[in-house]
């Protein structure tokens, strides 16, 4: 059935965004700081600030500013692997053709620093209570592999992992635990923050990103040694001698004093961005509660959310028919149905944007081979033409029927209010 708009609703005049940046004047300030000392390096106040800042408040000993979340996570699997392995030979990593868990429902940067350093993610699939890690499946993973040593868990859209779970299943099995908290910085698991959950933790300051910096990101652990490494690496691996002499491979992952500026100037606003998050979160809940969804749910009891990212589910039944191919996607109009399609596309015609859940990297083409862990055991291969092999994709679940919502804390009073009600006459 074709979108109801008889009471006609008019696009935005302005875009409704999913997050953007707000900008503040201490920001400036902060970066004109850097250009009138001339410090627009990669040292100087503003990323000695941002780093003693951010490392007392998720309550870490120690902190490197990195030119982005990437650069920090693959700092923290470079220091798990020589933790357990030792040091790598030059430019070849110290975990090739080592297996390391990883979240299988997240972004791509999560898991692209295990291929550089040459290990194998094996990804471990989704549960719905938080939309993260199943610890179950994880469990699984190490009966299938028990060579495995590391284990990598992101928190998706700001919503903490069963982390309790998680360190159980780790400590039995004698993993490092490396925690991708890029998307959730300022959320708590049992009053713990982000960020310092594990052994190597990585947090993002990207542009959409709680607090930003435009880019960056950090590299957050109670390791001094590993601390020391990482500024090391990141400045191309100079040793202490009067020119410029080089035992092992670095990068050029310093994050500049002038990003700094932009991070150190957000830094008070994180509380009030949460809160202001938190709020668009709960309009939606309360909105959609005579709708055929769900919010992207997480542990009440155990967790407080940064609310990054607000998304939702259709339930199953008010699913219209869908089919996603790699780059284009169709669907049947079905009265008193949708389906993530629909809806983004009709978002769009309004002029605000939504977007897909992340695909799950099981399903991505260049990872496709790899191992793949449910809470059944192994999730490739299980059906033939004779019977079905009774495997719950959960991450492929949520893509399926999820999609993430406007959650731009500058959007204009009732921008919203006229979201909600194209959402909810996609149903009609």
């Amino acid at each position: 059935m074709a979108f109801n708009n008889a009471i006609g609703i008019s696009p935005f005049e302005e875009k409704v965004w999913l997050a953007r940046p707000s900008v503040y004047q201490n920001s400036i300030d902060y970066i004109y700081e850097a250009y009138t000392s001339k410090w627009m390096t990669t040292a100087g106040t503003n990323i000695n600030e941002v780093e003693r800042e951010i490392s007392e408040m998720v309550g870490c000993k120690y902190a490197v500013a990195l030119s982005a979340g990437t650069a920090a996570l693959h700092m923290a699997v470079k220091l798990a692997g020589e933790a357990l392995y030792g040091n790598s030979e030059a430019g070849k990593g110290a975990l090739r053709n080592h297996r390391i868990a990883c979240s299988d429902l997240t972004f791509a940067a999560t898991v692209n620093p295990v291929v550089y350093e040459g290990g194998t993610p094996v990804f471990i699939d989704t549960e719905y209570d938080t939309w993260n890690m199943d610890p179950v499946a994880l469990e699984k993973a190490f009966e299938t592999y028990p060579d495995i040593k590391i284990v990598l868990v992101a928190h998706l859209y700001g919503t903490p992992c069963k982390m309790d779970e998680i360190r159980e299943v780790c400590e039995h099995h004698s993993a490092i635990i490396i925690e991708d908290a890029a998307e959730s910085l300022g959320a708590t698991y049992k009053g713990v923050q982000t960020g310092r959950l594990g052994s190597y933790n990585a947090i993002s300051f990207n542009g959409n990103k709680i607090i930003t910096g435009t880019s960056g990101g950090m590299l957050l652990t109670d390791d001094k040694k590993a601390m020391e490494k990482v500024k090391k690496w990141s400045t191309q691996s100079r040793e202490n001698a009067p020119w410029y002499q080089h035992e092992e491979v670095g990068y050029n992952y310093r994050m500049s004093n002038v990003i700094a500026g932009v991070v150190r100037g957000q830094i008070p606003y994180l509380k009030e961005h949460i809160d202001r998050k938190k709020a668009i979160y709960m309009k939606y809940k309360e909105s959609f509660k005579n709708l055929p969804v769900k919010m992207n749910s997480f542990d009440a009891e155990n967790s407080e959310p940064n609310y990054w990212l607000s998304a939702m589910i259709i339930d199953q039944e008010a699913m219209c028919r869908q089919v996603r191919g790699e780059r284009e996607t169709l669907y049947v109009e079905e009265q008193g149905k949708s389906c993530p399609t629909e809806i983004l596309e009709t978002l769009a015609k309004f002029n605000a944007e939504g977007r897909p859940i992340w695909k799950p990297m099981h399903m991505q083409p260049i990872y496709r081979m790899n191992p793949f862990i449910t809470r059944e055991g192994n999730g490739r291969a299980r059906t033939n033409a004779y019977f079905d092999g009774g495997v719950a994709d959960i991450g492929l679940d949520i893509f399926e029927r999820g999609l993430c919502l406007p959650t731009d804390i500058t959007m204009e009073y009732g921008a919203q209010d006229v979201v909600i009600e194209i959402i909810r006459r996609c149903f009609e």
